[in-house]
């Protein structure tokens, strides 16, 4: 493909073997689909080695990560849009209540375990090696300008342009 002259931009077919001159006419459905399976299958197999998955991760981080204990309610209401399906968060509950990980207070609150705590610590820890990993050759300055480029382009077909707000 002959590299582009001007300020028009033609759409090419996804190539995963496109050179750096051709990139601005690759799609960004396919690019960003691709680097979302990718991570995502990437982080899911490293937690599948120590028997974890990434929801449960999901479901500690939010029971620790508030200023009042959640209920399951909530957890299952903040979660659900992450989910695969509409039932996995409240499956997941029922999962780390069962490997006593989380447990209810009277107030059918929800609480970490000292064993899950230990389980979220090391979830942290096996996250942030996933993330270097993932970032190898990554600049933080050129992570953001990504992020920023897809923030923006989600703000130009859905949002209303709010920094921090895109929807």
């Amino acid at each position: 493909m002959e590299p582009l002259i001007g300020n028009t931009t033609d759409q090419a077919p996804a190539n995963p073997a496109a050179t750096d001159d051709t990139l601005a006419t690759q799609p960004i459905g396919y690019w960003s689909g691709l680097t979302h399976t990718t991570v995502t299958r990437h982080l899911r197999d490293a937690m599948a080695r120590i028997d974890v998955t990434q929801p449960q991760y999901w479901v500690l981080n939010r029971v620790n990560g508030g200023p009042a204990a959640p209920s399951r309610e909530e957890v299952v209401a903040q979660l659900t849009h992450l989910a695969d399906g509409p039932h996995e968060i409240a499956r997941v509950v029922d999962q780390l209540l069962h490997r006593e990980w989380l447990r209810i207070d009277d107030g059918q609150r929800l609480h970490l375990t000292d064993a899950g705590e230990a389980a979220r610590a090391r979830l942290r820890e096996l996250a942030a090696e996933v993330r270097a990993e993932v970032h190898e050759g990554i600049s933080d300055k050129e992570y953001v300008a990504a992020l920023q480029v897809l923030r923006k382009m989600v703000a130009n077909i859905e949002g209303d342009g709010t920094p921090g707000r895109p929807f």
